[in-house]
């Protein structure tokens, strides 16, 4: 790039849309920036599940070989334990695509993969410890942004805000959005588990609680999941009252008397759901947990946000190198991405409201699995269903971008 303080295409959050947008949109030609505020990819308690959907994506780039290559672990069935029982939810083998399965894998091997991936094009950029302070509008439309050390990138073309749900766009009320909300929060913490152990992904269902564990290797990755709200009351009642909840409903974790030893290893995630009223404005487009906060439910926010960045490209990188001015097609991306999304996030919604909701209810009681999951269990082909679902989502898109 001949001028380090401007770009074509400036991207803002260096996540799965943001790193993925900033390859397709350099592949094909487009002078781009990705600006990451942090110094690396290495942070915890992020969604690690790399769906079939997402991974059809990579391999119409030619990249899913060497995707695969990397440290992963492939969950072929979605298994809960309720009640004591386990049982198959959601069966994903029979889909027809390069990739019937859920990746496991650290979210930041798989954002050093798509960096890795990205670099290969001379048009992309990655800066990193660049965090953006504000968007910088000229009165008529975005030009750019002021990054927290003074420096300013001119965009020539246009601003993507793929910063999350702290996106810079929610936090200066640059967009108008509709909050949703949701009935839980949960806290992430870490427990040691031996490496040759079986893993993958668990889902545990019990009268009052609700935990999902996932396979990281040389640890389980788990999420404690309670009514809103109570994140204060749980740390108030004290470490040793909530380390007796969690072996009795996950004995799985072993004893956790010198695992569990105080309330600060209880990371607190405040879940929402919400969606953007309007995606876009001159000079500036949002996709990803910026357009959408997506529930935890299903593990799909990441899935989600990587159909966006596609779409995106479709329907802007042809011309964007053309040197179009794309602010009159905006308004596209966020028709093609709209439906799934509302789409998505209703299912959330009655997951959270009338599955989950149920089971974290005080006074919640049941000996066995409700009989839509034992008519699971006793249909294989039911299986299909839900594996469809989580495994492809809804209007998957196809890579149609040009390459330079």
């Amino acid at each position: 790039m001949s001028d380090p303080e401007a770009a074509d295409v400036v991207i803002v959050g260096g996540g799965p849309a943001g790193m993925l947008a900033g390859l397709l949109f350099a592949r094909a030609g487009i002078e781009t920036v990705v600006l990451e505020k942090h110094g690396d990819f290495l942070r915890d308690f992020r969604g690690d599940t790399v769906h079939p959907s997402t991974m059809e994506i990579l391999d119409q780039l030619g990249i899913l070989e060497r995707f695969l290559d990397r440290p992963h672990t492939r969950l072929h069935e979605v298994r809960a334990t309720i009640a004591g029982q386990e049982v198959v939810i959601g069966d994903l083998s029979h889909l027809q695509v390069p990739a019937p399965f859920v990746a496991i894998m650290p979210q930041w091997d798989f954002l050093d993969f798509l960096r890795d991936e990205a670099a290969e094009f001379a048009a992309f950029r990655l800066e990193l410890n660049a965090g953006v302070e504000r968007l910088i509008d000229d009165g008529q439309r975005i030009t750019g942004v002021e990054l927290d050390d003074g420096r300013t990138v001119r965009a020539r073309k246009l601003v993507i805000a793929a910063d999350g749900r702290s996106s810079i766009v929610r936090r200066d009320a640059l967009l108008p959005i509709t909050e949703i909300g949701a009935p839980i929060d949960v806290f992430w913490f870490r427990v040691p588990k031996p490496i040759d152990s079986a893993g993958a992904l668990r889902g545990i269902i019990a009268p009052g609680t609700l935990m999902a564990l996932i396979d990281r290797g040389d640890y389980w990755q788990c999420a404690y999941v309670f009514q809103k709200g109570m994140g204060e009351q749980l740390r108030a009642g004290g470490i040793a009252a909530l380390r007796a909840r969690i072996e009795a409903v996950a004995p799985i974790l072993g004893p956790l008397g010198t695992v569990l030893a105080n309330m600060d290893q209880m990371h607190l995630l405040s879940v929402k759901i919400d969606r953007l009223d309007r995606w876009h404005r001159p000079g500036l487009l949002a996709i990803g947990d910026a357009a959408h906060a997506m529930s935890p439910v299903g593990g799909i926010g990441i899935n989600l946000a990587i159909q966006d960045a596609v779409a995106a490209a479709n329907l802007l990188a042809a011309p964007l190198r053309e040197r179009e001015d794309v602010d009159n097609l905006l308004h596209q991306v966020e028709a093609r991405r709209g439906l799934p999304t509302r789409i998505t996030q209703r299912g959330q919604q009655l997951a959270q409201d009338r599955i989950i909701g149920a089971v974290l209810r005080p006074g919640a009681n049941f000996t066995r699995p409700p009989w839509p999951v034992r008519m699971l269990g006793r249909f294989a082909l039911l299986r299909r269903i839900p594996g469809r679902m989580i495994g492809l989502g809804f209007r998957r898109e196809r890579v149609s971008s040009p390459k330079a």
